[in-house]
């Protein structure tokens, strides 16, 4: 009998090793090692290693890539336009946030629509799914449903049924019966997403798969997952609010950091087509450490709303709280503060909010930042009809940002009448007139403009 051959497989990265580790080489976990029984096939068929001949760049012929409408138009948004066909797509996102509720109504869409789908469940009956479908007003002829975990299985009926789209919920019940882990391991994740790339690619079949993720927000399972795929879509929001985000942070056919905002309903999920007037909603007026920043996600600008309480504190350590926004970044703007403007902010406990549940990176909404912890501290509200953008420097000065027209023309459709900008940017602007813009050159000159002086 010939011996068993193992190896040790880091869960976290997918190195390898032939014995057990109790700290990774590569990625510094502990206790990541699992052991994997393996076999080295020696027989490979003749016609895989003839491969394919080598071409000239300028002899390969291109055209602009066929995209498949969803139906749904903040989906096809971040996207890039809709689905390219033979594209592998990763969705991730916490449990319950609706990541099977808005594939099952995409399926729906597109079956409609005289395009073969098919659905496989690796969590679900297909009695479970039919329920979930009719309460959400699903019922069409070129769905197909499949219950199944085994690679094999999906793989004959693909190749039987020939879907236009192909829906795999979820990558970590799908296992390989030839690999001996257990489904959900790296070897096993590894070689379905592999499977899968391969039968995307020959059959030019879109397919969408879910991943699970980890308690870090990132998904979970090798990360040559998202490296394989050629877009990765993450659904954010909280599970007991009604708004959810959808997120790219790869797309090979489109732009990254888009983003397309849904709301959670009893029939399901509804594209929000006016997502700045959303997050505006229930606005505080006449109140201190408030303001609103045009932002840019992707493509879209998006208003949203920067909320500040500085309260004073008799404690040495003062808090700091930023929920939407970098911590690091809450911290530069107070002391940029403490410094180029002489606020006095060591007694103060200061917490920043984003509302909506919108994360913010950009640099351009640091003079938001500014101004509502400046509001907030002063207690003097800021005009209710103006919004301010700006990156904001270690010296306190205003520095240029980008698509400042797009921003300026989303605040004038809102009804906004004044906008605070870097002075630098008003050169060769074009906006609409119907709002009015006014550029400072640093900190000191925004507050007196915003807060009186």
């Amino acid at each position: 009998m010939a011996k068993i051959k193992t190896r040790f497989i880091c869960q976290e990265c997918g190195y390898e090793t032939p014995k057990w580790m109790g700290k990774c080489p590569s990625c510094d976990q502990w206790n990541t090692f699992v052991e994997e029984v393996y076999e080295k096939n020696k027989k490979i068929a003749k016609s895989r290693l003839e491969g394919k001949e080598a071409k000239k760049l300028v002899d390969i012929e291109t055209n602009e890539e066929e995209r498949i409408s969803t139906y749904i138009g903040e989906l096809d948004r971040v996207l890039g336009g809709g689905i390219v066909k033979g594209s592998l797509i990763l969705v991730g996102g916490d449990p319950g946030i609706g990541k099977s509720t808005l594939l099952i109504q995409v399926a729906n869409y597109i079956a409609k629509n005289k395009l073969k789908v098919l659905y496989v469940s690796g969590e679900e009956s297909a009695k479970q799914i039919k329920i979930r479908a009719s309460r959400l007003g699903i019922e069409s002829d070129d769905l197909y449903i499949l219950a199944e975990t085994n690679g094999q299985i999906i793989k004959n009926t693909v190749d039987k049924l020939k879907p236009d789209i192909l829906i795999v919920d979820s990558i970590q019940t799908v296992y390989i019966p030839e690999i001996t882990s257990a489904p959900g391991s790296v070897s096993q994740v590894r070689e379905i997403t592999s499977t899968l790339m391969r039968m995307a690619k020959e059959n030019e079949m879109a397919t969408f798969i879910v991943g699970h993720v980890t308690k870090q927000g990132s998904i979970a399972g090798p990360r040559v997952l998202e490296h394989m795929v050629d877009t990765v879509l993450y659904f954010e929001g909280e599970r007991h609010h009604t708004y959810r985000i959808l997120r790219s942070v790869k797309n090979r056919f489109g732009s990254t950091n888009e983003i397309g905002i849904f709301e959670m309903r009893d029939k399901g999920l509804i594209e929000v087509k006016n997502p700045s007037e959303m997050l505006l909603s229930g606005r505080p007026t006449n109140t201190s450490g408030t303001v609103v920043v045009p932002s840019i996600e992707g493509t879209r600008p998006v208003l949203i709303e920067i909320q500040a309480l500085v309260s004073y504190t008799a404690f040495g350590m003062p808090r700091r709280v930023a929920t939407g926004l970098d911590y690091n970044r809450l911290t530069l703007m107070m002391a940029v503060l403490e410094k180029k403007v002489g606020m006095q902010l060591a007694n103060f406990d200061a917490y920043v909010n984003v509302t909506g549940g919108i994360q913010i990176k950009e640099p351009a909404t640091d003079l938001g930042i500014v101004c509502a912890i400046a509001s907030s501290l002063k207690d003097i509200p800021i005009d209710p009809d103006t919004v301010v953008m700006g990156e904001v420097g270690l010296a306190g000065e205003l520095r240029t940002i980008n698509h400042i027209d797009k921003r300026i023309n989303e605040a004038a459709k809102l009804g906004f009448k004044t906008a605070l900008v870097p002075k630098s940017n008003l050169k060769g602007m074009e906006y609409n007139k119907s709002i009015k813009v006014v550029g400072v050159t640093n900190i000191r000159d925004a507050l007196d403009l915003v807060l009186g002086g």
